[in-house]
């Protein structure tokens, strides 16, 4: 996936690569490799490509995305059904469609919706024929995906998962589109050595887009409406806000999406976000910080309203508390108050328990905790910090690791600055082991300033006088074993597919290991998931017959619910918190923008 393209909608990639022959299909894979390789110029809504030296690739993208097929022009003989434009498409990042029906008017998630569509088809007592053949189309290009791992996963089975979303979309499944989607772009993330690509994420949205495909077509009533979601997420009237700075935090997605979103509460502790997230790169998601909000008539960049405050007329607000910023809404600047004054302070009175057992069970996954910073500990993918919450050992992690921004300088020095008490804001990581992303903290040196550790950057003047970086602490031991023996086939499988996993006499005791441990049920989605994966049939003549990745994609999925429902009771137990539900997502690494 390269970065420097303009994100191309799903049914434009799926229609290139579709018109492919079949002789160029096989040299699709190398032909994104070597297009990625080339140097593009971007001029305005336009890149364009030097293929050779005479001949050029260009890519039309008005309002950021390219939406249409001939929107990709290939000057070769070969033109148009060929390989370059399907390479462009296969190698850039994917963008949002506009919503089903209307093909032709980009998403506007901040003018307020009273019906979605989706919304006004709740009366539906069961998914019809329709969405029933779309969510089977999803399963099957999704587990040949899994079948493949992202090794094998090409630029072929990416399309073929591309057209599912987009026949999902039509369908009226944007759930099922959106995590289609994301499983693309894992999958392009991990082919390409993005930095940012981590190998959990795409295991759970592998699990989450087969699980919902899975249970759609037997889904009723508002379990079947929540499977579906929404195209648009829905902004309804909030009458007048008074809302007070938080903290801002930069947006960079594995999507080619960047940008900024600044937390504000009100009074009564509700939070709020407003986001500025649009295609580009880190610099963008810096550059965000300093633009104005787009609320009413303020000027006030997401930086200063951080820590100052708004009053806002005619609010709308999403689900999940996104404020809207249509014609009607009205905000003017007005005072913030520090972290220990009310209203704010509330936030940190909450018991971390109860926070993450909130996080657990649908909530908001942002962690309001007092610390006190330990030591620096050393991980495999960097430092972290470790901190002493109310006796409870905190592992504090950074959250992006792009060295354009200034997270991990930052927890290095906060890990310098030897200061007692500090108040933070993390997002929870769940995990055998307490663990969080940190995102803001008070100031070292001033418990009334505090820091954004995403956007501003600390110094080592603004550390208190004489601080000095304490010794390397060990990592505590987390209970790590004998879970890990299932979840490491899940991951395995995820990035070599069914192969690594065919082999009969692959790790026999590990079963028994899990069983002895009382784990009988991991024992046996081990045991299933190792026999599903070297199932192969042969025809009369000995020849091997296709996988049942069928078969495959439902051992494999089992495996995944059940290690996921585990670690979240782990993930409970580590903060003495409760969790219900034996499924429920894990809280997004990202916030919602």
């Amino acid at each position: 996936m390269s970065p420097d393209l303009p994100p191309v909608v799903p049914s434009v990639t799926a229609e290139l690569v579709g018109a492919l022959p079949p002789r160029l299909r096989k040299r699709l894979d190398a032909g994104v490799t070597k297009l990625v390789a080339r140097p593009a110029v971007r001029d305005g809504d336009t890149v364009r490509i030097a293929v050779d030296d005479d001949t050029d690739l260009v890519l039309h993208a008005p309002g950021g995305a390219v939406t249409r097929a001939d929107a990709i022009r290939c000057g070769c003989l070969l033109a148009p059904d060929c390989l370059h434009r399907a390479a462009a498409a296969s190698a850039a990042p994917v963008a949002d469609e506009a919503p089903a029906g209307d093909p032709e008017k980009p998403e506007t998630p901040d003018e307020p919706e009273t019906a979605p569509a989706a919304e006004a088809e709740a009366a539906d007592d069961a998914a019809n024929a329709g969405r029933r053949a779309a969510a089977r189309a999803v399963s099957d290009a999704a587990a040949a995906v899994l079948e493949a791992g992202t090794d094998g996963a090409g630029a072929v089975l990416q399309a073929e998962l591309l057209h599912a979303a987009h026949t999902a979309r039509l369908a009226g499944l944007p759930r099922l589109s959106a995590a289609a989607v994301a499983v693309v772009t894992g999958v392009r993330a991990a082919r390409s050595g993005d930095p940012g690509y981590r190998l959990p994420d795409l295991a759970g949205a592998l699990a989450g887009v087969l699980g919902v495909a899975h249970r759609l077509p037997h889904a009723t009533g508002p379990e079947l409406t929540d499977l579906r979601g929404t195209a648009r997420q829905p902004y309804r009237p909030d009458g007048s806000l008074r809302l007070y700075g938080l903290f801002s935090e930069p947006v960079l997605t594995a999507t080619g999406y960047a940008g900024a979103v600044t937390w504000t509460a009100d009074a009564e502790g509700r939070l709020y976000t407003v986001s500025d997230v649009a295609p580009g790169g880190p610099a963008r998601a810096t550059g965000a910080a300093d633009r104005a909000v787009r609320i009413g008539d303020t000027s006030l960049t997401h930086r200063e309203l951080s820590r100052a405050g708004l009053a806002v007329s005619g609010a709308t607000v999403s689900p999940t508390g996104r404020l809207g910023a249509g014609a009607g809404v009205r905000a003017v600047r007005a005072s913030g108050v520090a972290w220990r004054a009310e209203p704010l302070d509330r936030l940190w009175a909450e018991p971390a328990a109860e926070q993450v057992s909130r996080a657990l069970n649908g909530g908001r996954d942002l962690l309001f905790l007092e610390v006190t910073p330990v030591g620096a500990v050393r991980e495999t993918a960097g430092d972290c910090l470790l901190a002493d919450c109310d006796g409870l050992s905190v592992l504090l992690t950074t959250a992006h690791d792009d060295p354009s921004l200034p997270c991990r300088e930052n927890l290095r020095l906060l890990a310098a600055a030897g200061r007692g008490r500090l108040r933070i804001v993390a997002r929870l990581v769940p995990g055998p082991f307490p663990r969080a992303l940190l995102l803001a903290a008070e100031h070292p040196a001033d418990p009334d300033a505090r820091v954004d550790l995403g956007l501003d950057r600390l110094q080592h003047a603004d550390l208190p006088g004489g601080a000095v970086a304490p010794p390397d602490r060990a990592l505590p031991a987390g209970d790590e074993a004998p879970l890990h023996l299932l979840r490491r086939r899940v991951h395995q499988a995820v990035s070599g597919g069914r192969r690594v996993l065919a082999f009969a006499g692959d790790r026999p005791g590990d079963g028994a290991r899990l069983r002895r441990a009382g784990l009988t049920t991991a024992g046996d989605l081990l045991d299933d998931l190792h026999a599903a994966a070297a199932d192969r049939s042969r025809d009369v003549f000995g020849r091997l017959l296709p996988a049942d990745t069928d078969r495959f994609g439902r051992s494999w999925l089992a495996a995944a619910v059940y290690t996921d429902a585990v670690e979240r009771a782990l993930c409970a137990d580590a903060w003495g918190a409760t969790a219900t539900g034996a499924g429920g997502a894990r809280p997004p690494a990202t916030p919602i923008h």
